[in-house]
């Protein structure tokens, strides 16, 4: 499955999709054999009495199998506010390769479909997927009861708020997972009644004039409006200007909300909830949850680390939500299997956005949802009542959270969240022990304001006994207060609702609550003034009593892989025996090579349609660093995916030290690699992605030799920021500095320069060849000719899935009898040279060609040259590693097929 964040678009409430709706294709890439693609622009009948006439581009992806005589289920895939129908594509063709017809398409307003932005509206976008599912029933190759089709909703935010409304209108939908959506706009962007104007500002930026809408290049549209639908732009000018949503606003933005519709919803839900979620947060899910499930319809509610602010989290979320959305479907839709149980399942990160350590541990389920108000514990909190000020027009403003990437890096430099005489903390003594919260805090605060009015902003820090205070995923509460006292002892206690969260508190660790006048995510009011301010005692904070579910990855992926190959036998059986083949083949070692790092013999990997490596053997020593070489299709890749464990061989074997390999095998901790790009936790720093990926291995600390690793990275200050502020050379970078943690005595690298400026890839190659000192060994995949010839030892030739040459680079070079010759007429000359019955000729550039002469002496190439008529400006020796690699592959630097 292949996972893509991109911030082309500030608002991507399709990231959930792409960690979701690509579902559990992960198990293997689609094969665009299985299922074909029908491209096509609907017209549909839409908005109130189906007055408007609105075409919409959508793409269908239907299995091949699907006939008439065996229709299959569907999939209405919807992508997140701000994409297209593009935006979901990998997540569709995963879908179709289960087996699923899918149909993506994109919302009217946005992409090459017409009409306007009307958020979700039952008049118009969700009735414009009704339209759809019309036309899906209508065809005879998608599945049915009576004249329904078998059909379910998918897709995250603004998709997955459709989800849910088009199940509140439709009841032809079977089954529906909607992530990281909302439950009631109002209260989504009015929280408490204060403005969240950040988040505001980001969407209605994102409906300007979209180029790829012929609708919107019309003489005399509304600049100011952009795509949007006239009654929304006017809502959101009349919000963004008072601070306030008076009953009309409301009435609007609750139109396209599901909260008033959900007793209306009975298609099987699955609820996914991101925990770093400043846009949408557990809040919105939990609501919709207890909603939908009061009428009996069978609910069920995920949470996972990620979310609008943090992504899709590390691989063991993304893997967790696969499996439970393939299950849900799986019975659902398909009918297949027991109903899935109702358990509710999490996950915990500790300081996933402080500077201080970042821990992940196991997943845990509970039996039923237990919502956000568990039991837990209260904490004593110390401060006097305090004076803060409320700046004019809100400025300056605390920072909690910065949905804008761009700006993100201002916490990590030394910014302070808080401004100094706007707020006022009260604070616990150090906890005994840690303590695991999860669930909505509570806690007691009063107030007193000169006006009588006042917004203030109550936040939970962690305050740990070494490292910086931090927002746990930098969730806060705004609230706005009204008939206060102008006096602190007259004031009566007002309890606050924070944001739910998911965190471990360490011992030694305070905790604050902090209430703020001024932040930079929400609307303030702009008089200034000062307010009086108390707490009441005590914090509450729920906890959940889960049970750790034991090694998730390598459970969900088998169950997983059950589910897609339809394998008949019980998980703990395939479990079992692949438990037993592990250990059978560890024990399984090559007395001979032991203290050889590398051996390939005889590797060969088919797929259905081609061979992408047909024969591979090479050796690597200790003391080496072999480049790995080959033109694009040549197999080094799909090399490389086979030694790291992360695809079986057809044919042949790989020993690292001796043990045969296969994935998962013990012997990979003695392996470190960069293959196929890096994948970090966006919202810790650099430093807390290394030492969090340290702590999975479960090693000691002072086995991973961070100092060296820093020093590797070359991020310098940089290695304290998040990583979702990095360019993708900083990324590539620390990727590097990842792998050779523990310092590993095997290190693979696959195109490590990749990013990198001159500067960076010569100190690179350095490092390369001091790291292969003391046993070590490297193994490094590179296009840069110049670079490999350079810095490796050795090298190994690829070309067509085989290895054509192996060995030093001074022999390799040797072997490569090239000459470098500038003519005046390359075509002519061409011809000349393949009646002399040269080995090789390549174009070079300009009026040059690289010759391998294959024994012929330079004089008689020559004279035939000028005999022809063709003139010669320069005659020059080659003894390069291109030249060498030019000869070894005839000059095909072509991809043959993906490999």
């Amino acid at each position: 499955m292949r996972l893509r964040v991109t911030r082309r678009r500030l608002v991507a409430g399709s990231v959930v999709v792409l960690l979701v709706a690509g579902l559990v294709g992960w198990a293997a890439v689609p094969d665009p054999a299985r299922y074909r693609t029908i491209e096509q622009r609907l017209t549909v009948r839409t908005g109130p009495d189906d007055a408007t006439e609105v075409t919409l581009d959508t793409t269908l992806f239907l299995p091949k199998s699907a006939t008439a005589s065996r229709p299959v289920p569907a999939v209405l895939l919807a992508h997140g506010f701000g994409g297209t129908k593009q935006s979901v594509r990998s997540d569709a063709q995963d879908f179709a390769d289960l087996g699923y017809a899918v149909l993506t398409w994109t919302a009217q307003g946005f992409g090459r479909s017409t009409g306007e932005i009307h958020l979700d509206s039952p008049d118009w976008e969700v009735k414009d997927a009704q339209r759809l599912v019309d036309w899906l029933a209508a065809r005879p190759d998608i599945q049915k009861t009576g004249d329904d089709p078998k059909v379910a909703a998918v897709g995250g935010s603004y998709g997955g708020a459709l989800a849910l409304l088009l199940a509140a209108q439709d009841p032809r939908i079977d089954a529906i997972v909607p992530m990281i959506t909302w439950h009631d706009l109002s209260s989504a962007f009015l929280p408490n009644g204060v403005f969240k104007k950040q988040w505001a500002g980001l969407f209605f930026g994102n409906g300007s004039t979209d180029p790829l809408n012929p609708a919107q290049q019309q003489p005399g549209g509304d600049p100011q409006c952009g795509r949007f639908a006239k009654d929304i732009c006017q809502a959101y000018l009349k919000i963004a200007t008072t601070g306030a949503a008076g009953p009309d606003e409301i009435s609007l933005l609750r139109r396209s909300s599901p909260a008033p519709v959900l007793d209306r919803i009975k298609a099987p839900t699955l609820l996914i909830q991101g925990q770093v979620d400043t846009l949408f947060p557990l809040s919105e899910g939990d609501a919709n949850a207890r909603g939908i499930a009061a009428t009996g319809t069978p609910v069920r509610v995920a949470w996972f680390t990620g979310g609008h602010d943090g992504g899709t989290g590390p691989q063991s979320e993304v893997d967790r939500v696969r499996y439970l959305t393939a299950q849900w479907l799986d019975h659902y839709v398909k009918g297949n299997g027991t109903a899935p149980a109702g358990s509710f399942t999490y996950s915990r990160v500790s300081g996933l956005n402080a500077r201080g350590r970042g821990v992940v541990t196991t997943a845990s389920s509970v039996d039923a949802y237990p919502g956000l108000d568990g039991a837990g514990r209260t904490f004593d909190l110390v401060g006097p009542a305090q004076r803060i000020a409320n700046p004019p027009d809100g400025n300056p403003a605390a920072i909690s959270s910065l949905p804008i990437a761009n700006i993100a890096s201002l916490l990590d430099s030394g910014v302070s969240a808080e401004i100094p005489g706007q707020h006022a903390d009260f604070v616990s003594a150090p906890l005994t022990e840690v303590f695991d919260a999860a669930g909505a805090p509570t806690v007691r605060i009063r107030a007193a304001s000169p006006t009588g009015e006042a917004v203030l902003f109550v936040k939970l820090y962690d305050v740990p006994a070494k490292g910086a205070p931090a927002i746990p995923d930098g969730l806060i509460a705004p609230v706005r207060l009204t008939g206060l006292p102008t006096d602190i002892t007259d004031a009566q206690p007002v309890t606050v609702t924070l944001p739910a969260v998911v965190h471990r508190f360490e011992a030694g660790s305070r905790i604050r609550v902090t209430v703020a006048t001024a932040d930079t995510a929400y609307w303030s009011p702009p008089d200034p003034t000062v307010y009086q301010v108390a707490v009441d005692g005590a914090i509450s904070l729920p906890a959940i009593a889960g049970t750790p579910i034991a090694n998730p990855e390598v459970i969900w992926r088998y169950v997983l892989a059950g589910l897609i190959a339809a394998v008949a036998v019980g998980l703990a059986v395939v479990l079992l025996l692949a438990r037993r083949r592990a250990k059978r083949i560890d024990r399984s070692v090559d007395a001979e090579h032991v203290d050889t790092p590398l051996v390939v013999r005889g590797l060969r990997k088919e797929y259905k349609d081609f061979v992408a490596v047909s024969k591979v053997d090479f050796t690597v020593h200790r003391g080496q660093v072999v480049g790995l070489l080959g033109p694009n299709g040549a197999g080094k890749t799909t090399s490389l995916r086979v030694l790291m464990g992360l695809t079986r061989p057809t044919a042949g074997e790989i020993l690292v030290f001796g043990h045969r390999l296969l994935p998962g095998a013990p012997v990979l901790s003695r392996v470190g690699a960069l293959v196929e790009g890096p994948g970090f936790l966006p919202h810790l720093t650099g430093l807390q992605n290394l030492e969090l990926y340290w702590r999975a291995t479960g090693r000691p600390s002072a086995d991973a030799h961070f100092e060296e690793a820093y020093e590797i990275a070359g991020l310098g200050t940089a290695v304290n920021r998040r990583v979702k502020t990095y360019s993708h050379g900083m990324r590539q970078r620390l990727a590097i500095a990842q792998a050779m943690l523990g310092l590993p005595e095997l290190l693979v690298l696959d195109e490590p320069t990749d990013g990198l400026d001159p500067p960076q890839i010569a100190e690179m190659r350095k490092v390369l060849r001091r790291y292969a000192t003391g046993g070590r060994a490297v193994l490094v995949s590179s296009h840069l000719l110049a670079e490999v010839e350079q810095t490796c030892t050795d090298v190994v030739v690829m070309h067509k899935g085989e290895v054509v040459a192996a060995g030093p680079v001074d022999d390799i070079v040797g072997d490569s009898p090239t000459v470098q010759l500038d003519v005046s007429d390359v075509d002519a000359a061409e011809k000349v040279l393949e009646e002399l019955g040269v080995r090789s000729v390549a174009w070079s550039g300009g009026r040059g060609l690289v010759v391998d002469v294959n024994g012929t002496p330079r004089a008689e190439v020559v004279a035939a040259l000028v005999k022809a008529g063709v003139g010669i400006d320069r005659v020059v020796p080659r003894r390069r590693l291109e030249d060498a690699f030019l000869s070894l592959v005839g000059g095909d630097t072509k991809a043959s097929g993906e490999r």
